[in-house]
């Protein structure tokens, strides 16, 4: 019965997630989890929060975890706006600060949910291609537009700008809303944070579902000036003026504040991403520089394709973007030590197959 459904329904392609099936003995590469979990401290505070008082309405403003966020970032409270997971907080600002007569300037290869939003909420865009080495070039940004969004470090690439090209661009545009996505951020990236004492049209947006392991929790939050932030609130509270639950905030908030687990997290990722590398690299692969839990990697004697399916056959999940400039990439998660091990051995054994 699609002629009930709304003409913004019918003309939607929506946002494709990343595969979580039920496979025996997977080896789950293709959504950027964290593969050793959240933080011990977290999950206490999760189960202490799990008590009577979940018959209440939790904190709209969120404001315990807002204020373990503003420490951390050294930035105000009122300058950290928390939703239900980073995709909620990037929905909203598309909503409220980047939609505009002029258009929103978006990577050709980026975070596939980006066109999904433009589309709903009625954002036009114009995409600025990477150069030939799937980089973005800062420069390509300095022309007439309404806004302007960089993910950073870009996916699903892993590339990182360093912070100094960020604020070079904002230098250059100083009069529109420009949004930082720092997604993955935390495994090498230098963050645009520190600038948003010095620019006001800068939001900086991040989860807590890669660096932190808590994407079964959904926290997402954006970090700015306070004027950018009310006008995320305006949107949030015609939406849904209760994003996060009581157990979320109370996990997410003690989360931030167990920084030796977090930074050990980290540093464990990129090691086994070096490593993921290097093995990578010795078969043959072609292995872009990533900043990030993942890396985006093309084989000459193989198809993207083949190689995914291939990979799937011996249970190894993996990402493949069948796009003109991405359809030879496949973008693998950093995992443990054993699943890099498993991930190298198939990957030989389809090289080395007929």
């Amino acid at each position: 019965m699609k002629s009930l459904w709304s003409e913004t329904a019918r003309e939607l392609s929506p946002y494709v997630p990343g595969e979580q099936p039920r496979i025996a003995d997977l080896v789950k590469l293709n959504t950027n989890e964290n593969p050793y979990g959240p933080s011990p401290r977290a999950l206490d505070a999760m189960r202490a929060a799990s008590v009577d008082s979940l018959r209440l309405y939790p904190d709209p403003k969120a404001a315990d975890l807002r204020d373990a966020l503003a420490t951390h970032h050294n930035v105000k409270p009122e300058q950290v706006f928390v939703g239900n997971g980073s995709d909620e907080v990037l929905a909203h600002a598309f909503v409220a600060l980047l939609k505009h007569p002029k258009p929103l300037l978006i990577p050709d290869i980026t975070y596939s949910f980006y066109p999904v939003w433009a589309q709903l909420f009625g954002v036009e865009t114009e995409t600025i291609p990477l150069d030939d080495n799937m980089q973005i070039q800062i420069d390509d940004y300095r022309h007439d537009a309404g806004s302007i969004i960089i993910p950073n470090p870009n996916a699903p690439t892993g590339i990182a700008l360093p912070r100094s090209e960020i604020v070079r661009l904002l230098d250059a545009q100083p009069n529109i809303p420009v949004l930082i996505d720092e997604a993955y951020i935390d495994f090498g990236g230098e963050s645009t944070v520190p600038a948003i004492a010095n620019h006001p049209n800068l939001l900086v947006v991040h989860t807590m579902s890669k660096a932190r392991g808590l994407a079964g929790l959904r926290v997402g939050y954006a970090l700015g000036d306070e004027n950018l932030i009310d006008a995320l609130t305006r949107v949030k509270d015609s939406f849904n003026s209760y994003p996060l639950g009581s157990v979320a905030q109370a996990g997410a908030a003690e989360s931030v504040r167990d920084e030796a687990y977090f930074k050990d997290y980290c540093s464990r990722i990129v090691t086994g991403r070096e490593a993921m590398t290097r093995e990578l690299t010795a078969l043959g692969f072609e292995v872009l520089p990533s900043s990030a839990n993942f890396v985006f990697a093309r084989h000459p004697d193989r198809k993207g394709k083949e190689l995914a399916a291939g990979l799937r056959e011996r249970a190894i999940l993996v990402r493949h973007f069948d796009k003109p400039r991405t359809t030879e990439y496949l973008r693998i998660t950093v995992g443990t030590e054993d699943d890099t091990q498993r991930l190298i051995a198939a990957a030989a054994d389809i090289l080395n197959s007929d």
